[in-house]
């Protein structure tokens, strides 16, 4: 049977007090509309639907450049007249058969399993998602009739002292039947202090025409959490967060402080791993065996091997890290850096586009960028290869076993051959020769009497 999925997503969301659109705000370093989408597609609709307003194009482009390969179906609300509305403007794009579901842009924590549960009880009638809880002030009442059958929804303002007393809610999600949504739809008034068309109404049409409208409860109560404004957003940010550090540590990784982590992406770890405090995780992160990551330090998709050491502070972007390396702290390894097995990048060491050898050690004080370096090099305090003239980046190529000298310019593009020894403070602009030693250092000179002339003594 056809299963088509809409996706309202067309709020301002005023209270966010953002020129962004309310479902372009992130959660765990993804639009919440793309935590939504994500676990819509789980499910492989049919049709995937999403109903979008305002700035509607900036939510579509934003959507688009995350899924490339998306077929997803964009419905233009231009007058925002509520959700029954909403989902009346998507009428012409569903099959006529099957059934629909009905999702929020701005609830981003709905899981799979929840939407399963719903998706299997729908037997050609309505099923709602419901939630008992505690407190349920502003939330629409489930009313069931003298036979617990549900009836329809009254929401807070509406509600009499014995109705505000239930304790079931309405989170506002739905499985409709095709055949019967257009009829629902267009029975719909918006005689209502907000003069909009609610799609809860829907539930109440249904029952009066003889269809029964069962219900599904949330399995956890922040699934169905929206963020309506920044307090909100913050919210669910945690609880997110919570919920990775819990598959973490499931996972066997020893965590200093589950509170102190951000997750923005997907990691996946191997056993042993150890993560101290304050780390950001952004994008795809792989990690290997017994890999330790140090306090403060940030890592964006990047592949880090076996028994990986890496020292607090250091940040580790599209790179490829190698068995055994250990890197900082206050290491910076930009997008495009690839280590071999245990080499050794130290503090205020920057790389960039570079691939390193076995046993190479670059510890200290250095930039090394656009360079291809062998195994066993070591290279000193404060050096630099020099890639770029202004104009253009230009290649360095350090083969095995080549030891450079503290404070040594490599002005690209330059070779420095196998076994080569640099003396410390040249300046390198042409290829040098196999097992010697080269240096390159201006003439050093005294001018006698400077200090007295142009430099005032105190005494």
């Amino acid at each position: 049977m056809n299963l088509n999925i809409v996706v309202l997503a067309a709020g301002q969301g005023k209270r966010m007090n953002s020129t962004k659109p309310k479902v372009l705000h992130n959660v765990g370093g993804k639009p919440i509309l793309q935590h939504v989408l994500d676990t819509a597609k789980k499910i492989k609709p049919n049709k995937l639907a999403i109903v979008y307003g305002h700035n509607g194009e900036i939510v579509r482009d934003t959507i688009d450049k995350l899924n490339p390969d998306n077929n997803f179906i964009w419905v233009k609300q231009n007058e925002q007249l509520g959700t029954g509305h909403a989902l009346k403007e998507v009428l012409p794009c569903l099959d006529s058969t099957g059934h629909t579901l009905v999702l929020y842009g701005d609830v981003p924590l709905i899981s799979e399993a929840t939407i399963r549960s719903m998706l299997n009880k729908y037997r050609n009638n309505v099923i709602m998602l419901t939630q008992y809880t505690s407190n349920p002030y502003g939330y629409g009442r489930v009313i069931r009739d003298f036979s617990s059958k549900i009836e329809k929804i009254i929401e807070e303002n509406d509600a009499n002292c014995d109705q505000k007393a239930i304790s079931e809610i309405n989170t506002g999600f739905y499985v409709f039947p095709n055949k019967y949504l257009s009829n629902w739809l267009g029975s719909l008034s918006n005689n209502n202090q907000q003069q909009e068309y609610y799609l809860t109404d829907v539930i109440n049409i249904a029952y009066l025409a003889g269809f029964l409208i069962d219900s599904v409860q949330t399995s956890t109560p922040y699934e169905a959490l929206g963020v309506n404004n920044k307090q909100q957003l913050v919210e669910l940010e945690r609880i997110y967060q919570s919920l990775q550090v819990q598959k973490l540590l499931n996972n066997g990784v020893t965590l200093m402080d589950g509170s102190r982590i951000d997750i923005r992406g997907e990691i996946i770890v191997g056993v042993d791993c150890v993560i101290d405090v304050n780390c950001i995780f952004e994008g795809k992160v792989i990690l290997g065996d017994q890999v330790a990551i140090g306090a403060g330090s940030i890592l964006k998709n990047v592949t880090v091997h076996n028994g990986v050491n890496i020292k607090p502070y250091s940040i580790i972007e599209d790179a490829i890290i190698g068995n055994g390396c250990q890197i900082g702290p206050f290491s910076r390894v930009r997008p495009g850096s690839e280590f071999g097995e245990s080499v050794h990048i130290g503090n205020f060491v920057e790389t960039k586009r570079s691939k390193i050898g076995k046993n190479t050690k670059v510890n200290h004080l250095t930039y090394i960028g656009d360079a291809e370096i062998g195994s066993k090099v070591n290279i000193g305090a404060g050096c630099v290869t020099c890639n770029y003239d202004g104009t253009n980046k230009f290649n360095t190529l350090i083969e095995d076993e080549v030891f450079i000298g503290s404070g040594t310019m490599m002005v690209a593009p330059i070779i420095v051959k196998k076994g080569g020894v640099i003396g410390a403070g040249s300046t390198i602009t042409k290829n040098t020769p196999e097992n010697q030693l080269t240096i390159a250092r201006s003439k050093q000179v005294t001018v006698e009497g400077w200090v007295k002339h142009h430099k005032k003594i105190t005494g």
